[in-house]
């Protein structure tokens, strides 16, 4: 059986060696947005990385570049207040957003960057594909869904990644799965794969490399 939004793995060896020598390449911070008109021009293929505070966003993206401090990571819900943009060579940006949800800052503090990520998400023609980081603790919750329909709005196909599967029994992901497979039929915008990682043992790290390759 053929099951929907099934998880994804290179194509081939080429396809993993692509993404390896992507990102083997220069990965330089270039600045934080807080506002729209500090966007940097749109004149590269973006990729971002969206979810819940502390969903290990700033995690994979150290995984994904080999670069343990590239963005900063924490414990603490809400450390990323601004919108990230990272230089993958020459030619594209890595974004990382803010986080939704909950966060440790005061309300109007919260109110502002969620504003910005919505503008972003819904207005940045140059965004090729979001990653949607999800748990697999917690799977899909009704905030991902509301930035899930803010994408369906807005034509921007983005692609679910679970994140901290060494964190959780396989029984348990399956169940996971099960749900998060559920919630995206529902998405016009989803794209059809699933990548599940571990930014801690490496897991998946390889492919989403690859899949990032292959879209830019």
């Amino acid at each position: 059986m053929i099951l929907p939004f099934p998880i994804a793995e290179p194509e081939n060896e080429a396809a993993a060696e692509k993404g390896r020598k992507l990102f083997l390449g220069p990965v330089d911070f270039l600045k934080g947005v807080v506002a729209m008109d500090g966007l940097p021009g749109a004149d590269r293929i973006e990729i971002c990385f969206a979810g819940r505070s502390n969903v290990g966003k700033s995690s994979l993206i150290n995984a994904l570049t080999n670069r343990k401090g590239l963005a900063r990571a924490s414990n603490t819900p809400g450390r990323t207040q601004e919108i990230n943009f990272f230089e993958l060579g020459e030619e594209r940006y890595l974004v990382d957003l803010p986080g939704y949800g909950y966060a440790n800052a005061p309300v109007s503090i919260v109110e502002k960057w969620q504003r910005l990520l919505k503008n972003y998400l819904s207005g940045r023609p140059n965004l090729r594909r979001a990653f949607v980081l999800i748990d697999s603790r917690h799977g899909i919750k009704p905030v991902d869904e509301e930035i899930m329909q803010l994408m369906n709005r807005s034509a921007l196909a983005f692609q679910v990644v679970l994140t901290k599967i060494d964190k959780i029994k396989e029984h348990e992901l399956e169940k996971t799965l099960l749900q998060v497979r559920e919630k995206l039929s529902k998405h016009p915008a989803a794209f059809p794969e699933l990548v599940t990682t571990s930014s801690e043992k490496g897991e998946g790290i390889a492919t989403l490399r690859a899949v990032i390759s292959d879209l830019i």
